[in-house]
């Protein structure tokens, strides 16, 4: 199985000039790759908008040729993004079914939910209520991703025999 890091420098090596820089985001089922366009001649968001949009044409059999090769080597798909001043967008991403047990007031406040319409479902709420934990605690979530990438590492490491 590929590191982050290989896979990183894996895609620098397929990708060419197309992005300043990128990033790579890597979960149990999916590697999303969202990079940095160039701002040349982009002055507002709308035009940031638009050549993402170009990008995304002009690339995207090169794109499909590369998330082929990246789904056979790592077993996961593929999606990809751009980013062009504040403006970011991921094109394809996979929504994946997550099992929950849930008790009788946390399945509460997931009906509240549904029942002012503010989503259409249950499933629906729980997406909602997760990205809004994710907005307002980044910071948090961030400080715990790196927490346990350092045990990882020195997991890996191992005892010294």
């Amino acid at each position: 199985m590929l590191t982050n890091e290989q896979i990183h420098a894996w895609l620098t090596g397929r990708m060419g000039e197309w992005f300043e820089d990128f990033e790579v985001t890597v979960d149990r089922e999916e590697i999303t790759i969202v990079g940095r366009l160039s701002a040349d001649q982009v002055a507002d968001e709308t035009a940031a908008a638009g050549r993402i949009r170009r990008f995304r044409e002009q690339t995207r059999e090169q794109r499909i040729g590369i998330a082929r090769e990246l789904e056979h080597a790592t077993g996961k798909k593929v999606a990809w993004g751009a980013r062009c001043l504040d403006v970011t967008q991921v094109f394809t991403r996979l929504s994946v079914p997550v099992m929950t047990r849930l008790k009788q007031d946390e399945r509460a406040v997931l009906d509240t939910l549904v029942n002012a319409s503010v989503a259409k479902s249950r499933s629906e709420a729980l997406a909602w209520c997760v990205r809004l934990v994710g907005k307002h605690e980044a910071a948090w979530l961030q400080e715990l991703r790196d927490a346990m990438h350092s045990v990882r590492t020195v997991a890996e490491k191992g005892p010294e025999l």
